[in-house]
């Protein structure tokens, strides 16, 4: 890539714009192709906080990459899945996970 093209318009740049960030993949990840409720999701993940993880679910809803489905019950329930769009985003973040495994869990 020539250093004076314009990295806006540039395709990893684009993709980054959407999941960027240090938990949007992982919530993509923990999402899986499953429907899940907001508990298991946070369960899934160690570390990230309620408030947070309530943030990225609603940026990645902006995006497209997530719906939420919320159920008229008592108590209420709320379940997020990934749309084609997100689900989309699979094979990439199945290679990073494979990526991890091999040079970072396996050489530590």
């Amino acid at each position: 890539m020539d250093a004076n093209n314009d990295l806006s318009q540039c395709p990893v740049t684009a993709t980054m714009s959407m999941i960027g960030g240090k938990w949007k993949p992982i919530v993509i990840y923990a999402i899986g192709d499953k429907t899940r409720r907001f508990g298991e999701i946070s369960a899934r993940i160690p570390g990230l906080s309620r408030k947070v993880l309530t943030e990225q679910l609603k940026q990645l809803e902006e995006d497209g990459l997530v719906s939420r489905k919320q159920y008229n019950e008592i108590p209420p329930r709320v379940e997020y899945a990934l749309t084609g769009l997100g689900a989309s985003l699979g094979e990439i973040l199945n290679s990073m996970a494979e990526w991890g495994r091999k040079h970072v869990l396996e050489a530590g």
